[in-house]
């Protein structure tokens, strides 16, 4: 003879269900988004160790840094309006150099995407692409100087940098 569900055994059977289908949405919507980003995803060995919306540098520049004494001159030239100051990114020259981007004015949020388009015997051709930021915009868009700095394996070949926006 079957014994009856009481009333506690039916609600925890249904929270069950529910925490099982709340977590296959969550799953999938994660994934959806990966997907996006996955388009626009920057190599491996290019690593974005810091970056911030003002630089005060008013026009595009980039620049290949290799020692620690541009990298803090690079800061310095940040740091003239702020108290205090940002933070020198600690970086290993020996097996490292440094990119620095500085954007100029930018309107509203981009997300910076730096990878290798070409490598030869002599020269490495990098590209900057600029991608939609997916957070909730406000009416009116956020204009910035924003600069990047990212990390990547030194070379001795010459450098070069195409930029593309969108």
């Amino acid at each position: 003879m079957k014994k009856p569900i009481n009333q506690d055994s039916r609600i925890l059977i249904n929270m069950k269900q529910f925490i099982v289908v709340f977590v296959i949405i969550t799953l999938a919507s994660c994934k959806a988004q990966n997907v996006v980003t996955e388009q626009f995803a920057q190599d491996e060995d290019i690593v974005l160790i810091d970056k911030d919306d003002f630089s005060g540098i008013l026009e595009y520049d980039n620049m290949v840094v290799k020692d620690s004494k541009s990298l803090k001159r690079f800061y310095s030239q940040i740091n003239k309006t702020r108290k205090p100051g940002l933070p020198v990114p600690i970086v290993d020259f020996s097996e490292n150099m440094v990119i620095i981007i500085c954007m100029g004015e930018q309107k509203g949020k981009l997300l910076p995407v730096l990878f290798k388009t070409e490598e030869s015997d002599s020269e490495i051709t990098f590209a900057l692409k600029m991608v939609e930021s997916q957070e909730n915009e406000t009416l009116s868009e956020i204009i910035s100087h924003p600069f990047y700095v990212f990390k990547t394996p030194v070379t001795h070949k010459s450098v070069i940098f195409n930029k593309s926006m969108h």
